[in-house]
């Protein structure tokens, strides 16, 4: 590769025409066709997670950074009218794979070219506010939370899901180092768990779940909690993994402080916004 910085697209393409990384563009759902890539997100045991704290009743939701529009698929595929929002035009991985995407589908999604932190809605207009690794891309992630708060009805959820996690700043530079597509585009970022916490918390959003690396099939997917029973099991020779209670694991991970872990979370905008 050369030293000029790659787009996001270029970066993408780069990475899906290396064999031995095969494996790691489906787990990105990079893969294509895109269709079959949302599908398999919407099979997911990460998406099972997140259809448990969202509500029964379907309204409107805003899928913030849609990339290539697996969310924005998922949810409208559930039966909510989507709002996706995506700063990059790309057909790859951007405005213009989400638009074909709805067009295949003929799912409700719209799709609208802007940044989270400047978002074109009025006060109090989504019953969800949904992210998949938005924050840490944030510009000022004060702004984009206010942003995020402004546009939820009082009592509306908010879920921000696997976000990279540093325990101190001088760690940053270790998790851009060993980013796979860091070194070409240069959009990666981590920032402080309490970074996170008080941007959210300070919007008027109240925090109710912090989900840690090994807390929910959210953060460890393409793995999964049971595979990481398994893996526990065989060290201890435990012959029944499914006897290990999750607590273990929220424990373990607590206790992960790898540069650029990921975490989530689940919050209700205060209804005294």
């Amino acid at each position: 590769m050369n030293d000029k910085a790659l787009t996001w697209e270029e970066a993408v393409e780069w990475l899906r025409s290396q064999p031995d990384q095969a494996e790691l563009v489906k787990a990105c759902y990079y893969d294509e066709p895109l269709l079959d890539a949302a599908e398999r997100f919407h099979k997911s045991t990460e998406w099972m997670e997140i259809q448990k704290r969202v509500p029964y009743n379907k309204g409107r939701v805003l899928d913030l950074g849609a990339g290539r529009g697996i969310s924005s698929f998922a949810f409208a595929h559930d039966g909510w009218e989507v709002i996706a929002i995506e700063p990059d035009r790309s057909i790859i991985v951007g405005v213009m794979a989400i638009k074909q995407l709805a067009d295949e589908t003929k799912l409700p999604i719209s799709v609208l070219q802007t940044l989270a932190e400047t978002l074109p809605f009025k006060d109090n207009s989504f019953d969800v506010v949904y992210g998949r690794q938005i924050l840490h891309h944030a510009r000022d992630l004060v702004v984009m939370c206010n942003e995020i708060s402004r546009v939820l009805k009082p009592g509306g959820i908010f879920i921000a899901t696997r976000e990279h996690v540093i325990s101190k700043p001088t760690d940053l530079n270790c998790f851009l180092a060993q980013h796979p597509l860091q070194k070409m585009y240069g959009g990666e970022n981590a920032y402080l768990l309490q970074n996170y916490t008080n941007a959210i918390q300070q919007s008027g959003i109240h925090i109710n779940e912090i989900l840690n690396p090994f807390a929910s099939d959210i953060n460890l997917f393409p793995e999964s909690q049971m595979t990481i029973k398994n893996k526990i099991a065989q060290k201890i020779h435990l012959p029944f993994p499914s006897l290990i209670p999750a607590a273990v694991l929220k424990v373990i991970g607590k206790f992960n402080h790898n540069p650029g872990r990921l975490y989530s979370f689940i919050g209700r905008k205060t209804h005294d916004q």
